[in-house]
């Protein structure tokens, strides 16, 4: 299945501008960052994963800025989802409210 998305290339997506919309997808843990053991969370399978709080945004996230916390200890799937990239456009246009 191919998902169209309305972003072009002149579509500016950065972490300063997204608000975090990764930061509200499950995380799972599967090689060892450092990420420190309140962040971590255990899912009902057995796997590590990265705590989220009741509102499903992610318990690293400083709320403030909207930045992560744990930046440098972040999980591997964190290093690679690139911002700007085919996945990131998904999750912005899923999350952030369209612009007219």
């Amino acid at each position: 299945m191919i998902i169209a998305t309305t972003a072009s290339p002149a579509t500016e997506a950065t972490c300063d501008s997204c608000r975090a919309c990764c930061c509200r997808l499950e995380v799972m843990l599967i090689t060892e960052t450092g990420v420190p053991e309140r962040y971590i969370d255990i899912d009902k399978w057995g796997g590590s994963v990265m705590a989220r709080l009741e509102d499903g945004w992610c318990a690293a996230l400083d709320r403030n800025t909207m930045m992560c916390t744990i930046y440098e200890q972040r999980p591997l799937i964190c290093r690679e989802f690139e911002e700007g990239e085919y996945d990131c456009i998904v999750e912005r246009e899923a999350h952030l409210p369209a612009t007219k």
